[in-house]
């Protein structure tokens, strides 16, 4: 049965005007952060990929660098900083840790860099916080910042 009257309405009001507040952000895990020279593996639920990753599911390509360390890594983190509903949350000389938030319901998702001059590449890793599934939101979310990172003058691929 549908809500009758101006009380059930307002109630709807109310909830429709509170539900930014009560957003799913989730705690930020333990395991974020680098854990030796890696980024931290993905958990078995496919809301996750990585370029450390060992699997098929959850692997993505590292972005390759194309010009010194030193220039690329700060053209990462703007075009990190230029994705929609992102906020750095920690960055270093090599690290840059992220947080990305779904526009609907505030879902927020963890987005790591880690910057390795030696090997010519940059690490990430995108992951859920919350749920099982992610219907490819973390996938896409990495070739995004590819393709910005590739449409810079000599950026990395």
């Amino acid at each position: 049965m549908a809500p009758r009257g101006p009380t059930a309405y307002r109630r709807l009001a109310a909830l429709a005007i509170a539900m930014p507040f009560f957003s799913c952000a989730g705690t930020p895990p333990s395991s974020l952060g680098l854990h030796g020279a890696r980024l931290a593996a993905c958990p078995s639920s496919p809301n996750c990929v990585s370029s450390d990753a060992d699997d098929r599911v959850h692997f993505v390509a590292a972005f390759e660098l194309t010009l010194p360390a030193a220039d690329a890594w700060p053209m990462a983190r703007a075009a990190v900083e230029s994705l929609p509903r992102t906020r750095v949350i920690a960055a270093t000389d090599d690290y840059l840790h992220a947080e990305c938030s779904s526009a609907l319901f505030g879902f927020v998702d963890d987005l790591e860099l880690h910057l390795r001059a030696s090997e010519a590449i940059i690490a990430v890793r995108s992951a859920s916080r919350l749920g099982y599934g992610d219907m490819g939101v973390n996938r896409r979310r990495v070739e995004q910042l590819r393709a910005l990172l590739a449409a810079e003058p000599r950026g990395s691929r």
